[in-house]
């Protein structure tokens, strides 16, 4: 089923009309769009909104809004951290440069509005929690860079980062069909909840594969974080158990082994196998919110967060 809606998805998304002129903003846009990807946040629409039986066109309506936001803040967040490759292929600001890719952001959000506005239910309350969700992943990805080569930033301090910046947009991919369908605050809260605890999962398991995985296999470019000075849970856990040895890694290491050198360091202090349980801990809580979903079929659910969990790019 999975597979069949991340299809689908592309599909639709192949099938949204980018008019050919200008080519500065469309060329782009549609290079953004059809540049694969996994689809994780509009399969977890779907599966979300089929659990509580809501029409499969509305469901891909809040899908393709939700995929179009993600485009929309990968395309920005990609110039923010100087990222060359996403997908296998060059970032837009690597294809053509920083001006056009802030402009083709700007495009696939405008574009994502549009698609929204085709809701016929509970179209302002939907529209409000989208764009509260927008504002909160921005906080996010303002924290990160405020973040960056900061040493006091706590492990509190990175969780409730990446809850804005991750954690929010899959919170909403679980939540908006229930917002949609009138749902209960309390009913609201708990889908909300599962998708954020499996944002933070999806994260940290994310910040992990930057340092474990073949950055052909992950299809985008490793290793930036470090050089960016972000403060991922490893960074923070080898800085806070080991202040001398990683200070003294970071200031005697060739740049050109910087980055191998601090793999082997994470893999020596056994920070890559406590970074794993820290993961794995929040995609067992984001299960326990599925838990409190009496009457209510969550096994697809489920399937897709041992799905995320398992992944190697």
């Amino acid at each position: 089923m999975i597979d069949n809606i991340r299809s689908d998805v592309n599909k639709y998304l192949e099938r949204i009309p980018i008019p050919d002129s200008p080519k500065y903003l469309y060329d782009p846009i549609r290079y953004s769009l059809r540049s694969g990807g996994k689809r994780f946040r509009p399969v977890l629409t779907h599966l979300s909104g089929r659990a509580n039986n809501i029409d499969s066109d509305v469901l891909m309506t809040l899908s393709l809004a939700v995929e179009l936001l993600h485009n929309f803040t990968l395309v920005h967040d990609d110039i923010m951290d100087n990222d060359t490759i996403r997908h296998g292929k060059k970032t837009i600001h690597e294809e053509w440069d920083s001006s056009t890719a802030i402009l083709a952001g700007d495009g696939i959000y405008t574009i994502a509005q549009i698609i929204l506005s085709k809701i016929s239910n509970n179209t302002s309350i939907v529209s409000k929690y989208f764009n509260q969700t927008t504002l909160e992943i921005c906080e996010g990805q303002a924290l990160d860079k405020e973040f960056e080569n900061d040493k006091t930033i706590t492990e509190k301090m990175y969780f409730d980062m990446i809850d804005k910046k991750t954690g929010s947009l899959l919170g909403a991919s679980s939540a908006l069909p229930i917002v949609y369908n009138n749902g209960d605050n309390e009913l609201i809260n708990i889908y909300e909840q599962f998708g954020r605890h499996l944002g933070r999962g999806f994260q940290i398991h994310d910040d992990l594969l930057e340092i474990t995985a073949d950055s052909k296999v992950m299809g985008k470019s490793l290793g930036s974080d470090i050089f960016q000075g972000k403060q991922t849970i490893m960074v923070i856990l080898a800085r806070e158990n080991y202040p001398d040895e990683w200070a003294e890694l970071l200031n005697n290491s060739d740049s050109n082994e910087l980055f191998g050198a601090i793999s082997s360091f994470f893999e020596e202090k056994n920070i890559i196998q406590e970074t794993r349980s820290i993961s794995e801990s929040y995609f067992s809580s984001s299960l326990n919110y599925l838990r409190q979903l009496n009457k209510i079929n969550t096994d697809e659910l489920v399937q897709l967060v041992h799905l995320i969990k398992e992944r190697t790019y």
